[in-house]
């Protein structure tokens, strides 16, 4: 039985039975599952933090996975990126530098993409930043793929070009070394075996008996075959590259005008036809119009006993055949 509780009354000056009013237990009846709720309610919210539905897990187990191969790709794209910069490298320091080249500057390789923001589309997800790193990543990447493959593709021409101009530069003997006598006369001042002049003499005389084979050096084309008063039957080669050979005194003419011949191809015998004293084949190697020493190219067909011996030769003092 609860106790009675009392008060004391100044007015009357006495104690009085304190009496509590239904409407006092009404409201502590109503704030007790109010506040039973409202703890409820908490702990529901804070408990769910560690207790997911099976949805919310698989939601949770592909975002780690996500998670994972983002990271994968992200360090593949770097191993892409370095093995990308290794061939830049050697692109611009073998490569070009071979086929004389001008590298490509590193603004060109990795130029940015200005102007308007292109990844906006892309904000305003969960992962937006993570994405937007990675397709920047792979457009920068991509970008550097074109610029080295444009660079590759060139490369090839000019590949393509070299060998054309190797194939095409004088290189050989006009002459095979086994069928020579002697190497008469070099690229030098020398006394004229007719004027009895002293005068340069723009090319080397090759002693060998008349009808020995002549060929041509390297690659080209005949320009022109036929007689002149002063080197008799005679072949110019234009080679392209600006190189020309001029193969002088022959006595027959293999070759015609306008004809493309290969280096080793035969074009005419030597004989004594022209301003000549015996007979032998002149020959000049010419470079942009201008007449060079033919010994320097010899490369293909001597062994370096061979060239020094025809050097000593080609050095000698004495007169010219033509």
């Amino acid at each position: 039985m609860a106790k009675v509780k009392y008060y004391y009354d100044a007015d009357t000056l006495s104690y009085r039975e304190i009496t509590i009013k239904k409407s006092y237990y009404y409201r502590k009846t109503i704030f007790g599952v109010l506040a039973t709720f409202l703890i409820a309610f908490v702990g529901f919210i804070v408990f769910s933090q560690f207790i997911m539905s099976p949805s919310e897990r698989a939601q949770k187990r592909e975002l780690e996975n996500l998670n994972l191969h983002y990271d994968l790709l992200s360090k593949r794209m770097d191993e892409g990126s370095s093995i990308l910069t290794q061939l830049q490298e050697r692109d611009n320091n073998i490569y070009r530098t071979y086929f004389e080249a001008n590298p490509i500057p590193d603004e060109q390789r990795k130029a940015s993409f200005g102007g308007v923001n292109r990844y906006k589309y892309l904000e305003g997800f969960d992962n937006s930043t993570m994405i937007t790193k990675l397709t920047k990543q792979v457009d920068v990447l991509s970008n550097q793929l074109v610029v080295q493959s444009k660079s590759l593709d060139e490369i090839v021409t000019l590949a393509k070009e070299k060998e054309k101009m190797l194939a095409a530069i004088p290189a050989i003997l006009p002459v095979k070394l086994v069928d020579l006598t002697r190497m008469a006369s070099g690229f030098k001042w020398r006394m004229h075996p007719i004027l009895k002049i002293r005068k340069f003499h723009k090319g080397m005389d090759f002693t060998a008996p008349t009808g020995t084979p002549i060929f041509a050096s390297g690659n080209g084309k005949v320009i022109r075959a036929q007689r002149s008063a002063t080197f008799g039957k005679v072949v110019y080669i234009d080679h392209g590259y600006g190189y020309r050979t001029i193969y002088a005194h022959m006595s027959k003419i293999k070759a015609r005008r306008g004809q493309k011949v290969k280096r080793g191809d035969l074009i005419g015998y030597v004989g004594n036809t022209g301003r000549s004293v015996s007979a032998h084949l002149h020959y000049e190697v010419h470079k942009n119009g201008r007449p060079v020493n033919p010994i320097n190219f010899y490369y293909g067909d001597l062994t370096p006993e061979e060239f020094a011996a025809m050097q000593k030769a080609a050095e000698e003092e004495g007169q010219s055949y033509d």
